[in-house]
């Protein structure tokens, strides 16, 4: 296995690890005002929250900038909750072609989970010649891995809507089971 596999792979598995579902929640709680044919909306937004994660995750890993790590584990369930919260009360995603507010709170939020794993990953980095190439393969293993569960909760969020609820009950649902686990999270990482 090249280089460039291990750390795509290890990308992914973080995204996809049931044991760190925090990222999972927040690529929920994004998505759960939208529907199928706003595919392009969902890729805009899950590839914003990459962008955000791979910049605090390359500053991290170069020390570049360090937060301490019990301040951003609190921190990573409050984007969540928040996300839930916005997603509760703007039950429908805009129509509007401009570029929307919850573009910049995924970037934002990116950046903030981004720093979760730095430490983690400066540490399996520290024997690497060059570490561009393993932040490179591991974000897109990120990327890929966030489309997964994407197409797995509009596949869900389309069978939902086949049996006959509607969209406005499914978001609410999604969000508020979100919002549930994102404050138990909170409780438990409190700093304070």
């Amino acid at each position: 296995m090249t280089s460039f596999e291990l750390y795509f792979k290890l990308g992914l598995q973080h995204i996809l690890d049931l044991q760190g579902f925090d990222h999972i929640l927040f690529v929920l709680a994004l998505c759960a005002v939208y529907v199928v044919r706003d595919w392009a909306k969902i890729l805009i937004l899950v590839t914003a929250f990459t962008i955000g994660h791979s910049l605090t995750l390359a500053l991290a890993t170069f020390n570049v900038i360090q937060v301490r790590s019990d301040l951003i584990e609190f921190l990573i369930p409050v984007t969540i909750a928040i996300t839930a919260v916005l997603t509760l009360f703007k039950p429908k995603p805009s129509s509007g072609k401009g570029i929307q507010l919850n573009y910049f709170l995924a970037l934002f939020f990116g950046l903030i989970h981004g720093l979760g794993f730095s430490n983690y990953l400066r540490s399996l980095m520290g024997k690497e010649a060059s570490i561009w190439q393993p932040l490179l393969a591991f974000n897109i293993g990120l990327e890929v891995g966030q489309i997964v569960i994407v197409a797995a909760f509009l596949l869900v969020t389309s069978l939902v809507h086949l049996m006959g609820m509607n969209r406005k009950e499914w978001t609410l649902i999604v969000s508020a089971f979100v919002l549930g686990i994102a404050c138990m999270l909170m409780l438990e990482t409190k700093f304070w």
